[in-house]
């Protein structure tokens, strides 16, 4: 049996254009297909997109023009974004907190459309991880105080 799992998210007329900006932010992306309201469906004007279908970077999402329900996005969901670099965590985290995103801490933030991101360096689990506790322990401590990581600044700390 072969099962994929796609995230599906409610936006209430911006699905388009948050596809366009996921798309932009990340390589190897694109909107692969965008359904328009028929003539006859009543909750939608002729024309209008319903859906979108895009890929990021390998991953299918679908976006939905869903209309204010009262439903918004909140940090009970967030999508991992696993960094190679330190300049791959700036580059993400600069293109995801423009336009009205908002940082939060411990590698956290929120884009323009509310969607809940982590932005997390190569090697993160490992310096928290540390063998000595003594050394895991001063890396979270500097990270409880960061909002974008800076993973050679926890390596900082954990040498005391």
């Amino acid at each position: 049996m072969t099962t994929s799992i796609t995230p599906f998210l409610w936006f209430d007329k911006e699905a388009e254009e948050a596809a366009s900006f996921y798309c932009s932010v990340f390589k190897n992306s694109k909107v692969t297909n965008v359904t328009r309201a028929a003539a006859d469906n009543p909750s939608n004007k002729k024309g209008e997109v319903m859906t979108v279908a895009f890929n990021l970077d390998g991953t299918p999402f679908v976006g939905l023009n869903g209309g204010k329900q009262g439903f918004s996005f909140n940090e009970s969901i967030s999508f991992v974004i696993h960094c190679e670099t330190q300049k791959d965590v700036d580059d993400y985290w600069e293109k995801l907190t423009s336009g009205g995103g908002k940082p939060s801490q411990c590698g956290w933030c929120k884009d323009k459309y509310g969607v809940s991101w982590q932005v997390v360096p190569a090697g993160l689990v490992e310096v928290l991880s540390d063998k000595d506790p003594g050394r895991a322990q001063r890396a979270v401590q500097a990270m409880l105080k960061m909002q974008k990581l800076d993973l050679e600044a926890m390596k900082r700390a954990a040498n005391g």
